[in-house]
């Protein structure tokens, strides 16, 4: 009995710390893996190619990626209720072809095509908040199907072309306004070298975040995501709730079918049709940051920048353009991993 003793309790002890130092550092990897690959790949494009250290260089990546995070941010809102919103790429797209029809055809001022893309967008939310909270149809169901009638309706708007200033229109006349100097702005503007656009996400990414994560709303919207019959049995109104995150993530939306509809200075039909796939994936990229498994504000922004640094460090590189795709796609699953496999190893 003693001798079985004495070497049975050294095993263990030798066993506890390695189980232990393996729990530490997988817990390390699922909180901090997702900012190590950023930093990591940031600093081998900025090490590899002297173009990408630019400022004006770094400056164009948010940029570019303001849309697609603005995009991320209303899918962010609507998978913390539980759901997700499918329809954020054809509401951009319906903003461009409204800011360019107030403008263009009806010739008004770029303040009135902001407040006309904006209503649209709140009525986009609204629609899906009917067909979900109303019509009790499934969330990725029910956006999907305003994606088509939203994708189709602006078609119809424009007569299925693009609107440019100068266009001859259906009747035979000359479209008599242009995209105001004021609206180009919103996209091709600077303020003390920064670009409106991208200080329009910063401020949005903030707004977000202490909407989800320092006010009651968020955590109600938190609440719901995770349990909505114990949410709707302790007194709180999910069908409001979830309501809310719908007619938010269409606003969102439309300001980014704003950003765009400034960047490109037209009403191009196609606009807004690739971004539903980024802005999705910037939100699923950011449920992996530091390990919380769920929809954050901060992990969409930084989602966002590690697809902006994907996407400009390939194309600084000269690889074609359907690499980067690959590269996406491949970084998205890897985020999905730190998300969902690492995560329920730990807990299991």
């Amino acid at each position: 009995m003693t001798t079985t003793q004495s070497t049975e309790v050294p095993t263990k002890a030798a066993i506890r710390p390695a189980t232990g130092t393996a729990a530490r550092v997988q817990n390390a990897v699922i909180k901090y893996g997702f900012i190590f690959v950023t930093v990591a790949l940031f600093l081998y494009f900025a090490l590899s190619e002297g173009s990408f250290r630019e400022s004006a260089t770094l400056l164009d990546t948010l940029r570019y990626v303001s849309v697609a995070a603005i995009l991320g941010l209303g899918v962010t809102l609507t998978m913390a209720v539980g759901g997700m919103d499918m329809s954020v790429g054809a509401v951009a797209g319906l903003g461009v072809s409204v800011a360019a029809q107030t403008m263009v055809v009806f010739n008004q001022v770029g303040t009135v095509a902001i407040l006309a893309v904006l209503v649209a967008g709140a009525l986009a939310g609204l629609l899906n908040a009917l067909l979900i909270v109303v019509l009790k149809i499934p969330d990725m169901l029910a956006t999907l199907g305003t994606m088509f009638v939203i994708q189709g309706s602006k078609l119809i708007l424009v007569d299925g072309q693009s609107i440019t200033p100068g266009m001859t229109m259906s009747d035979g006349s000359t479209a008599p306004g242009r995209f105001t100097d004021g609206f180009l702005k919103i996209d091709r503007g600077t303020v003390l070298g920064i670009p409106i656009s991208v200080l329009i996400f910063g401020g949005l990414t903030i707004a977000a975040w202490v909407f989800l994560a320092r006010t009651r709303w968020g955590r109600v919207l938190y609440a719901i995501g995770a349990n909505p019959e114990a949410s709707r049995l302790a007194g709180i109104r999910v069908g409001a709730y979830r309501a809310l995150a719908y007619v938010i993530s269409g606003v969102l939306a439309s300001v980014g079918g704003l950003i765009l509809a400034s960047r490109i200075g037209q009403g191009d039909v196609s606009a807004g049709t690739s971004q539903l796939l980024e802005a999705v994936a910037v939100a699923l990229v950011g449920t992996s940051v530091l390990g919380r498994g769920r929809p954050n504000v901060w992990g969409t922004a930084l989602g966002a920048v590690l697809i902006g640094i994907i996407t400009t460090g390939l194309t600084i590189k000269g690889l074609p353009y359907y690499t980067q795709d690959v590269v996406e796609g491949t970084v998205l699953i890897l985020a999905l991993v730190f998300s969902f496999t690492l995560s329920k190893r730990r807990t299991a």
